[in-house]
């Protein structure tokens, strides 16, 4: 029997020729951790459909940012939870609402060392649950919506956000943020634009994690399953904006989408590991279905593949651990 004098199973026989080869590395500083900080509490308080991610204290919220700059992440994504809410999200844009001075206090412990990204919605702050404010028929309005996420982001950067991150998916968000932060005297502020965000099932335990107010669903502003073109449209619109980067939201579900926009995109691109992928890998580990570690690191190593730049996983800290032990 003839044989090609090609093996690829020869550089597979150990673990040596296998990372002397591999085409895909994983990194702590390709990871972002999303750290959910929740205004009065005195102590932590653990999500039940996320098990081993907490709702932080202030004080807490701060450890977790100095393991993560100490762990060499590539950045943390924060998320406030106020203690009141309207129908205008008004505490998000107060410079003392939970999530403006959370990012004040993490910017001022851990400085220039780890990069400090902030949500950008309405979303955590409305007491209707929406990424945007209401017209009188109960749609969410864009352009009104994005007054406020102007208004928002020069917040924001204002209290020391390295990074702003418009998730809410309105038409033009990018271009008035952008407009607002040069007006405010940002210009070095970046904009991680959710450019590709799919109204998802996999959202299911962020809404615990935020406690959010939502009844209904964001189908008429966040993109629908069943489409890929679309998103390559969105994309360019965000780019043609002027986003620094641009997300695909959720992840391992769409790494076909992942794929497209990492090959058309000239700038880098993150993707995000929601909650429900995560509690998915949680629950069959906990069952002893899978091994929890290996399974973490092909995910994440399957979403940089498919040519995410980045990551926002819940597993950041615990993923950089295991690399630092190799």
């Amino acid at each position: 029997m003839t044989f090609p004098a090609q093996r690829p199973r020869r550089l597979r026989r150990t673990p040596a020729l296998r990372r002397l080869v591999a085409e895909t590395r994983l990194h702590p500083a390709d990871f972002i951790l999303p750290v959910f900080v929740r205004e009065g509490l005195s102590d932590p308080v653990p999500i039940s459909s996320m098990p081993g991610v907490l709702q932080h204290t202030e004080e807490s919220l701060l450890g977790a940012a100095e393991e993560a700059t100490e762990l060499g992440l590539g950045g943390i994504m924060l998320f406030g939870i106020p203690a009141e809410r309207d129908a205008q999200g008004s505490a998000g844009l107060d410079p003392e609402g939970i999530l403006n001075r959370s990012i004040r206090a993490v910017k001022n412990r851990v400085g220039e060392d780890l990069p400090v990204m902030s949500d950008l919605c309405l979303d955590e702050f409305t007491d209707h649950g929406h990424c945007g404010v209401l017209d009188s028929a109960g749609c969410v309005d864009n352009d009104a919506t994005l007054e406020i996420y102007a208004q928002m982001g020069v917040v924001q950067a204002d209290s020391g956000a390295d990074v702003v991150a418009p998730s809410g998916m309105m038409d033009g968000q990018v271009a008035v943020i952008r407009e607002g932060l040069d007006a405010a005297g940002h210009q070095q502020v970046p904009i991680l634009a959710y450019a590709a965000k799919y109204a998802s099932a996999f959202y299911g335990p962020f809404r615990e994690a935020v406690d959010s107010q939502l009844s209904g669903d964001r189908r008429q502003y966040q993109m629908d399953a069943p489409n890929r073109t679309e998103a390559i449209r969105e994309v360019e619109l965000d780019l043609a904006e002027g986003a620094d980067m641009v997300m695909v939201k959720p992840a391992s579900a769409y790494l076909d989408i992942l794929s497209d926009v990492a090959e058309l995109s000239d700038v880098p691109v993150s993707a995000y590991q929601v909650s429900g992928e995560y509690a998915m890998i949680e629950a069959a580990a906990a069952n002893g279905w899978v091994d929890r570690q290996a399974v973490v690191l092909e995910t994440l190593t399957a979403i940089r593949r498919a040519g995410a730049t980045n990551v926002l996983t819940y597993y950041a800290a615990e993923a950089a651990r295991w690399l630092h032990s190799r």
